[in-house]
């Protein structure tokens, strides 16, 4: 009897024994299991999303993103392919952060957008992420283009600027140097066209949109005036200057020098009819001169840049656009973002973007490096353009101040309003909208 209860005894020690044993096999498994899952989760490469127009998504690609790529393994760049219209993009990212959840993490931002971007606190202040020294490799202007009430939110991957592109051989052929002031332009283009060398004098964009207002912040720059000043918000649309620049860009079309249809255009119109060797000279962008030189293009060979047209005793003006990479408030890999920030603003992934894709440097030095000069020699000339260049007001109701001056503007360039009726309704109307009263 005695050895039976010892032996049950034993057995039961031995269950328990067996039953402790499986339950620190079953812990050490799960330890391991969940240990092996989050390796695993941990050793997938961050994503980082990223939306941009449609025709800059393969330079894109090919000459920065693969590169980033092999570097960091941990990291994948996802691009987005957005609209072709600049302004149908901004809408997409608006309705994605009001919608309050953006999947994007880096945000592929216009100059012009910036100021509200920050304002709106849609950005990551990058000011302490880079050195003074860092900066002082871009334009000047492009890093102005980045900063919202003195704090950085976007660093500058390629640059552009407006330009006035001229036929050299048409004015050489009739004994006229490039054109300084506005009364040159008018004078070379009359003479130009009675001796039949050309059909139109100048062509500009002059349709309600962006664009308009970038030919305007030119020529305003050009006549020694002002739309509005940042840090007081002053307006100057009613102004004696904005005044003389309206004057100019309507003298263009009253005196037969632009096309009448010159106030529905926008660039693709207008280079189409420049580089067919029907106009002597171009109000436009960066992007014309690869395809005015073209093989098979009329005028190949045979154009030159130049800064914009100006009043006498004042400054030619080029307005500055270009893009440039901010970091989304609500991204969840901010340094991965800002890893990929600092490959893309690089000299050398710079450099074979540049060499790709033809765009404008925001570096300095690459305006004048060997090999892309061999492929774009009017690079050290547009240099000069770039160091001309005029900032947009980088104010939070940016979008709302240009819709207001394209509309006016269009106004008196149609015949609707008189150049006086419509600065004046233009700058009360802006004075308003920025609760000013210079």
């Amino acid at each position: 009897m005695l050895y039976r209860q010892l032996f049950n005894q034993l057995q039961k020690f031995l269950q328990k024994l067996r039953s402790w044993r499986a339950g620190v096999f079953l812990s050490v498994l799960l330890s391991v299991t969940l240990l092996l899952i989050w390796r695993a989760i941990a050793q997938q490469p961050v994503t980082l999303n990223l939306l941009m127009p449609a025709p800059d998504v393969q330079p894109m690609r090919e000459a920065m993103v693969k590169g980033f790529e092999a570097e960091n393994p941990g990291i994948r760049i996802n691009i987005v392919e957005g609209p072709n219209a600049a302004n149908a993009v901004e809408d997409l990212y608006t309705s994605a952060f009001l919608l309050g959840g953006s999947p994007y993490d880096l945000i592929n931002l216009d100059v012009i957008w910036t100021s509200k971007f920050a304002a709106a606190g849609w950005l990551l202040d990058l000011t302490d992420r880079v050195t003074k020294e860092e900066l002082a490799a871009f334009s000047s202007q492009d890093v102005e283009g980045g900063r919202y009430q003195g704090r950085l939110y976007r660093l500058p991957i390629r640059s552009d600027v407006g330009m006035l592109y001229y036929r050299e051989d048409l004015l050489k052929a009739a004994g006229f140097e490039p054109p300084e002031t506005f009364e040159d332009l008018l004078k070379i283009s009359q003479t130009l066209q009675q001796q039949d060398r050309t059909n139109w004098g100048f062509l500009w964009q002059g349709r309600q949109y962006e664009g308009l207002v970038t030919v305007f912040v030119e020529v305003l720059e050009g006549a020694g005036g002002f739309w509005i000043n940042p840090d007081t918000l002053e307006v100057g649309l009613d102004r004696p200057e904005s005044l003389r620049a309206v004057e100019f860009l309507r003298s263009t079309l009253q005196q037969g020098i632009s096309p009448p249809g010159v106030t529905t255009y926008i660039e693709e119109d207008t280079r189409r009819i420049f580089q067919s060797g029907q106009a002597a000279f171009l109000r436009n962008w960066p992007y014309v001169w690869p395809l005015a030189n073209e093989e098979n293009s009329p005028v190949r060979g045979k154009i030159a840049i130049k800064p914009m047209v100006h009043a006498p005793g004042q400054s030619a003006g080029a307005t500055l656009g270009g893009w440039g990479l901010g970091i989304a408030k609500t991204t969840r890999h901010p340094d991965e973002a800002w890893r990929a920030i600092q490959y893309f603003t690089n000299r050398e992934a710079q450099r074979r973007f540049i060499l790709q894709a033809g765009y404008v440097p925001s570096r300095l030095d690459l305006f004048t490096d060997p090999e892309i000069v061999a492929v774009y020699p009017h690079f050290p000339q547009l240099l000069e353009v770039v160091e001309n260049a005029v900032l947009r007001p980088p104010i939070a109701q940016y979008a709302q101040a240009s819709d207001i001056l394209q509309r006016y503007l269009s106004g008196t360039l149609t015949n609707r309003m008189s150049p006086e009726q419509a600065m004046r309704a233009a700058a009360n109307e802006t004075r308003r909208l920025l609760g000013s009263r210079g």
